[in-house]
């Protein structure tokens, strides 16, 4: 009895968290820390937490057949406490890449999913194996694909329009709502929905890995040459005769002498940081961990000291030259990891 209760809990949550496993050993950059995934588990399993006291209250009220619930409103509610983590990690710039944020999005539904089986396996009292490898291999498996819809969705939406908008967010998460209620439909059987979803699902995430490192390539090699040159002109005090000295000499009919100093200097600090970042990546990539930067606190205290100094309107002005993407923010917050 105890032996058939472990089989079927772990087929019950064994699926999912492998499948987790899997893509975060797949990502050659190693994009996420061991620690960050494990805390978006939690944070998954927070909101399931909250959609089951949600879900009853909702279903209290509106006296709904469990049927219709499950169909029309279970999905919104699930889709909107799992989808808000993804939006707040994308607001907050913590995406560089496609990859990580599929890897983040499904850790979510991942974590969201493992304590929703461990939930109603405790109150069904059913140990079924067949119950329990549809509900692991199928629904919890729908829970991180789509929520690692949304996030991408997002990402990739973000990264056309170039920052993160309510219209970005907007598509990737209602198509994950649309996907969460179709499945519950059941439109076909539980086990062919889960084959079809065991076979659709490594496809969309190698298109997304595939697309993801090739323009992580493509970035990792422009700007790093780029940046480099660009340092090093700085350092050699060769900048002025550049298309970037030309740019600050201009900026000295509009600034005091002492401001546009500051800006080189940020210039020259922004250069160094992301440098830095792309190293780290390329090291990654190579299988080694670089150690963290002892001095990036001290560095990054200066950086934001050097952005109050030149003010919003200096830094405004800095734009044509030092474009700040959610990428160049997701290096700096990077750096700090190490």
């Amino acid at each position: 009895m105890i032996a058939h209760v472990a089989i079927s809990l772990a087929l019950a949550l064994l699926p999912v968290l492998v499948f987790l496993l899997a893509l975060v050993l797949l990502d050659s950059y190693k994009l996420l820390p061991w620690d960050r995934v494990v805390r978006q588990l939690v944070l998954g399993a927070l909101a399931a937490i909250a959609s089951i006291g949600v879900n009853r209250l909702v279903l209290e009220v509106t006296e709904l057949d469990s049927g219709t619930f499950a169909r029309y409103v279970a999905p919104v509610v699930e889709e909107l406490l799992k989808g808000s983590i993804v939006i707040v990690l994308l607001f907050a710039r913590r995406f560089g890449f496609l990859v990580d944020a599929a890897i983040c999005g499904f850790a979510v539904g991942a974590g969201f999913s493992a304590f929703e089986n461990i939930h109603y396996f405790r109150v069904l009292g059913d140990t079924s194996p067949v119950l329990w490898t549809i509900r692991g291999f199928g629904t919890a498996i729908m829970h991180g694909s789509v929520t690692a819809i949304t996030a991408v969705a997002g990402k990739a939406l973000s990264d056309r329009r170039g920052a993160p908008s309510a219209i970005a967010v907007l598509p990737g998460w209602l198509f994950a709502m649309a996907l969460h209620s179709a499945f519950n439909h059941f439109f076909l059987s539980p086990n062919v929905s889960t084959a079809v979803l065991l076979l659709v699902l490594p496809a969309f995430f190698a298109v997304v890995f595939r697309v993801s490192e090739a323009r992580t390539r493509e970035w990792l090699g422009a700007g790093f040459d780029g940046d480099q040159e660009l340092l090093a002109a700085i350092n050699s005090g060769c900048v002025a005769e550049s298309r970037v000295g030309r740019y600050l000499e201009e900026l000295k009919a509009r600034f005091p002498g002492t401001v546009v100093v500051d800006m080189l200097c940020l210039l020259r600090l922004r250069l160094e940081l992301s440098i830095r970042a792309k190293g780290i990546l390329i090291m990654r990539k190579a299988g080694f961990q670089p150690e963290p930067d002892p001095t990036f606190n001290e560095r990054f205290a200066e950086l934001k000291f050097l952005e109050r100094s030149i003010g919003h309107t200096g830094v405004r002005a800095l734009s044509p030259i030092i474009h700040i993407s959610d990428r160049d923010l997701w290096q700096y917050h990077m750096l700090a990891k190490g």
